[in-house]
């Protein structure tokens, strides 16, 4: 079997569609997010996001299970979903207050989140293994009704991000700014901790809610060591996210290794090598003189004869 015989096998497995456009979907609208968080220096909101989530995970089992829904994970999405958003207005509120006893707090809540939803499982009828998929991702099981899950959120994120990039990055760079601006800072910054969860519930069967977090965050820094403006870095960031997921999906498709896990190892091989080529990429310019055409009225020794004593004046550029 040639190369493009392999390629057209796996374009035409319904299974490896469904888990592309899932790939797609994530890689684009993960670093959108992940842009503010780096903004806002909260990279890790999404793990920890990502650990409350979990609970509503096993909620959406136990309902299911209450509900004699088949699957009986049917609910596991929008359980997530609930429990992230939620999760993220409290962190948010937690931060607003910039007390000491803020990092309290969130460590309990998310430490709270993976022992909720280990107990909430097992009241379910499940097992621990049962988290396995959510906790390091399994594309292999989106199905039909995840990619449209997938879809909606995903376009509702991008749509925020994007759509209201200038609002968000005013609030994300300095919220004292916005605020005398006459922008409503918390309601926007609600707005950054919600499409955060959104970002993680989507991301979860991609690269896990353990990960989730590295998908946002490291095409973002991959990104800032080229681009010089926060929508270019956005772009690029964003770019990069689709390239490495959808890479890493197709690397698993011909060998047996976890999805998730080579999709951010990937992500920061990439950043090692970008991060070396960056000095050599973008050299510093030459330093260039803001007016050619008039005469220097600062000398330099090199501008002195040492033998005459005489001024060297430089000729005017034509």
């Amino acid at each position: 079997m040639t190369a493009w015989d392999q390629v057209l096998q796996l374009l035409g497995s319904p299974l490896m569609q469904r888990a592309i456009v899932a790939a797609i979907l994530v890689g684009a609208a993960a670093p959108v997010v992940g842009t503010f968080l780096v903004q806002r220096r909260m990279a890790l909101l999404g793990d920890g996001i990502g650990h409350v989530a979990l609970t509503g995970v096993a909620l959406g089992w136990l309902v299911g299970s209450w509900a004699g829904l088949v699957p009986q994970d049917a609910l596991a999405l929008p359980g997530a979903v609930i429990a992230a958003v939620v999760g993220s207005i409290v962190i948010e509120l937690v931060r607003e207050r910039g007390r000491t006893s803020g990092d309290l707090a969130l460590a309990l809540m998310f430490y709270g989140g993976i022992a909720g939803g280990v107990l909430l499982i097992k009241l379910a009828g499940g097992t621990n293994a049962n988290l396995i998929s959510y906790l390091f991702g399994s594309i292999s099981t989106v199905s039909t009704a995840d990619l449209w899950w997938t879809v909606a959120l995903a376009v509702l994120v991008l749509a925020v991000g994007v759509g209201l990039r200038t609002a968000l990055f005013a609030v994300s760079h300095d919220e004292e700014f916005a605020r005398a601006s006459g922008l409503p800072v918390r309601l926007l910054s609600m707005l950054v901790a919600t499409i955060a969860a959104l970002t993680v519930t989507i991301a979860m069967r991609v690269v896990g809610l353990l990960l989730v977090s590295a998908l946002m965050i490291v095409p973002v820094a991959i990104a800032q060591l080229f681009a010089r403006s926060f929508g270019r870095t956005m772009t690029l960031a964003s770019v990069i996210g689709v390239v490495v997921s959808v890479a890493g999906l197709v690397l698993t498709y011909w060998q047996d290794i976890p999805p998730g896990a080579t999709i951010v190892v990937l992500a920061i091989l990439v950043y090692a090598v970008a991060a070396t080529l960056q000095p050599i990429l973008r050299r510093p310019a030459a330093p260039q003189d803001p007016h050619p055409d008039m005469v220097d009225d600062v000398l330099l020794v090199d501008d002195v004869d040492d033998a005459s004593g005489s001024v060297r004046r430089p000729s005017p550029t034509t």
